[in-house]
């Protein structure tokens, strides 16, 4: 795959796992687990589904005897052992139960149990991107911007989306905090956290669904200065100009990758 394609689904990847890890809820919530948005990213794993007894088991792929293994349930453990002791353990038959040494492991799986919940998210999901060649050069970078410009010349909405969404990932720029949401708005921003819940927001890209206008403010804002978040809600308005805009806008991204890369 070419590594526009790497990078989508690498942003999938991630969009996937927080999907799950924020299904979990509160401890002793009674939430349940995202299946399905489970099951999508172990699907572009390297694990194999595998149905014993009851349970769903995606299973590490190699030769070793013990595997890493995980069992989509509520609690998604992740074993390092034998399909066949992970079905003992956590599906057992009634006869097994009459082995002392059987009763034992089936009540303590702690020698086995390698990570749950959150973490086995975390692992599916490193290693899902490590299956991902993400290396690029110049012309990669070059072709999401022209891609994003041709879009916003045809008044292609989806393609200039795609474009600042693969930019924003390289830069490491976050969809708008609270303050910053404006309806019909896609927007993109490098974010700082500060003390006292103070959030510096900037650079901030803006695409703007109505009129199909592109802009971005180059200095940061912060959500406790009224005056700034006005200006920066008038600019999307189209009330106030913005630092740069339309194609000038995804040249500034392009070069900021390449500063980034250096």
């Amino acid at each position: 795959m070419s590594f526009k394609e790497n990078l989508l689904k690498k942003i999938q990847i991630d969009t996937l796992a927080k999907k799950v890890i924020s299904s979990f809820g509160p401890p002793d919530s009674g939430m349940k687990i995202d299946k399905d948005a489970m099951r999508s990213l172990l699907e572009m794993s390297s694990y194999v589904h595998q149905k014993k007894r009851d349970l769903d088991l995606y299973v590490e792929q190699g030769d070793q005897e013990q595997k890493k293994i995980l069992v989509l349930d509520n609690e998604l453990p992740i074993y390092l052992t034998t399909v066949e002791d992970v079905a003992l353990r956590k599906s057992p038959f009634i006869k097994e139960m009459a082995s002392i040494r059987k009763i034992i492991k089936i009540l303590k799986d702690s020698d086995v149990k390698i990570s749950i919940k959150g973490e086995s998210v975390k692992t599916i999901q490193k290693e899902c991107i490590d299956l991902l060649d993400l290396s690029y050069d110049e012309s990669d970078i070059d072709e999401i911007a022209e891609d994003g410009a041709a879009s916003l010349d045809s008044g292609y909405a989806e393609g200039v989306i795609e474009s600042l969404t693969l930019l924003a990932e390289l830069l490491g720029y976050q969809p708008p905090p609270k303050a910053f949401r404006i309806r019909h708005h896609e927007i993109y921003g490098a974010l700082l956290e500060k003390e006292a819940g103070e959030l510096l927001y900037g650079p901030i890209v803006i695409f703007s669904l109505i009129d199909n206008s592109l802009k971005l403010l180059g200095s940061q804002v912060s959500n406790y200065d009224r005056r700034k978040l006005d200006f920066f809600k008038q600019v999307t308005q189209g009330n106030e100009k913005a630092d740069i805009e339309g194609h000038d806008v995804l040249r500034y991204l392009k070069e900021a990758v390449a500063n980034k890369s250096r």
